[in-house]
């Protein structure tokens, strides 16, 4: 049996809602941010500041919908910009990807998508003692997001993408051989924009803090070809007879509307 959810006609985003009613919320994400009309520009966030653990990075793993890292938070921390003085650890990043380059970021900019989307899930440890606790706060969780553009060849992201191969399948799992630094998954100008939201996918908790960085960083071609290589049953699974021939492609949710919700901007460049 596999999952009830997935990015399929049947059990993708349009039904959603029905799955799970926070998906109906007025505090999800993504949405589209549009650069002329509502943002709020702001000069008095602190300057965002994180520091990571390159030796820290675990596993790679394919639960069925995207590929993710596992990392121990430990010495990790995200400070600054939104989050006040409060300090946000890292549990995980993982990645969304569309079947083009057209399209495939779940955050948009002024209707436009970018071939991806890396999200670096942060929880926040001064208030709350685990991940599971603050996922269910409305303040617990902070997610950068960074846009993937296709382009140049990225050295720390081929050290993801070329062990996707041996986890094909949904389940399979193994060990990172050598450290992988997020730092270096993040634009070199970090300016971006901020806004109250939710996970973008089950269960759609309202409780991230979203950092979305205004640059993307540049992915090669073959690069995020290895991306749409992974499958999203198990390997003893038949394969769904789908248009995507059982591969996880446009595991993207589309946005939502942002509502009432203030869209805020670090400085300018």
């Amino acid at each position: 049996m596999s999952t009830s959810w997935g990015y399929s006609a049947e059990n993708g985003p349009a039904v959603w809602g029905k799955l799970f009613p926070l998906a109906n919320g007025n505090r999800q994400s993504p949405v589209n941010i549009e650069t002329k009309s509502n943002i709020q520009k702001t000069g008095n966030f602190s300057p965002l500041q994180f520091k990571y653990v390159p030796e820290n990075t675990r596993s790679l793993v394919n639960p069925g919908y995207c590929w993710r890292v596992d990392v121990n938070g430990e010495g990790s921390q995200l400070t600054g910009g939104p989050l006040n003085s409060d300090t946000f650890v890292l549990e995980q990043f993982h990645s969304h990807w569309g079947c083009s380059n057209e399209r495939g970021s779940e955050h948009t900019v002024d209707g436009v998508s970018y071939a991806g989307e890396l999200h670096l899930v942060h929880w926040d440890k001064s208030k709350y003692s685990s991940f599971a606790e603050a996922a269910g706060q409305p303040d617990g969780l902070a997610v950068l997001g960074v846009f993937l553009k296709v382009g140049k060849h990225h050295e720390e992201m081929d050290k993801i993408a070329q062990l996707l191969p041996f986890i094909t399948h949904k389940g399979d799992r193994i060990t990172l051989p050598h450290a992988i630094d997020p730092a270096k998954l993040l634009p070199k100008d970090t300016n971006y924009w901020t806004y109250l939201g939710s996970l973008t996918t089950p269960p759609f908790y309202e409780s991230v803090i979203w950092i979305v960085f205004k640059d993307p960083i540049e992915v090669s071609e073959e690069q995020i070809a290895l991306f749409r290589q992974l499958k999203c049953h198990d390997v003893h699974e038949e394969s769904p007879y789908d248009a995507l021939g059982g591969h996880v492609i446009n595991n993207f949710r589309p946005p939502l509307p942002l509502g009432n919700r203030t869209l805020r901007e670090s400085g300018g460049h």
